[in-house]
């Protein structure tokens, strides 16, 4: 048995242990994993998947949920979410993955209480060595990761998602626009609404991996290290698409793209410390190796 054929055993084990579940589905490779093979597992009376719908969701995600649901007789429900609301997270400092997680899981709870169920997210392995303050604040409210449990790291969970014929098997990262924010510049519906306008220009023009880093009036592109000749190529397309949503000046990065790379610039070291002391307890808790 291959080690992801072991993998999946272990995840319908552990799902079998849960009984019921919530699942948080933002449409990425990892939920819309996690969600299917919940309900394959669990069956769909047994499997709520929930997309927590707001503007720092990109348009073409929350449009590819709700596809997915479709596609896959998901139990689905679209709920809204009201993280600009909270002044701690319009603030953007290193915590505010824990404040928007804190509002996932205020409005994912009481569906879970209701059903008698579980709330778990597609976090992976790999997601536990980066500076992910959300992660803790998901535990805290109970939320369970059954992907660590049953050991798969994001390589894992692609290649189970190709031998299953998910089509989001190599769909690329998309992590959430406020993302592309940087710490210390407040999260604004203003922000978020350039960012995905260019974003969805850019994929317009056919690239895939794509990030657009907003720094006031300045668009820091990234692409994938194998769509930069074709971004150079067309580079007053891209220039065009950019400046139409809002920005003044374009840059291409020429690092290419390099997933939550904005973290990079955090001089938060009692953060890090703390989100260290947080892997090292997800780790003992799910039983990933230390």
């Amino acid at each position: 048995m291959s080690g992801v054929d072991a993998s999946l055993d272990r995840l319908r084990r552990r799902l079998g242990e849960l009984e019921r579940v919530v699942v948080a589905f933002s449409g990425g490779a990892d939920s819309a994993f996690l969600a299917w093979m919940a309900q394959d597992t669990l069956g769909k009376a047994n499997t709520h998947v929930v997309t927590a719908v707001s503007a720092s969701l990109a348009p073409e995600e929350a449009r590819d949920c709700a596809l997915l649901a479709d596609e896959w007789d998901l139990r689905w429900t679209a709920i809204l979410t009201h993280e600009l609301a909270n002044e701690a997270y319009v603030a953007n400092a290193g915590d505010r993955c824990f404040h928007c997680k804190t509002e996932l899981m205020a409005v994912a709870v009481p569906t879970a209480e209701a059903e008698g169920a579980v709330v778990v997210l597609g976090v992976n392995l790999d997601d536990l060595v980066d500076h992910r303050p959300g992660q803790q604040a998901a535990v805290d409210h109970g939320a369970v990761f059954p992907l660590v449990d049953a050991g798969f790291t994001k390589a894992d969970v692609r290649e189970a998602s190709r031998r299953l014929g998910l089509r989001t098997w190599d769909k690329p990262a998309a992590a959430c626009l406020a993302s592309r924010v940087p710490y210390g510049t407040p999260v604004t519906v203003g922000v978020l609404d350039s960012v995905a306008r260019a974003e969805s220009s850019l994929r317009r023009l056919g690239f895939r991996q794509l990030r657009v880093r907003h720094h006031g009036e300045v668009a820091r592109v990234e692409l994938g290290i194998d769509e930069m000749r074709a971004g150079l190529d067309c580079a007053s397309a891209i220039v065009e698409a950019v400046k139409e949503a809002g920005y003044r000046y374009v840059t291409l990065d020429l690092e290419g793209f390099r997933s939550g790379n904005l973290n990079q610039a955090l001089s938060l070291t009692s953060q890090r410390r703390s989100n260290s002391i947080g892997v090292q307890v997800g780790k003992a808790r799910y039983g990933a190796p230390m």
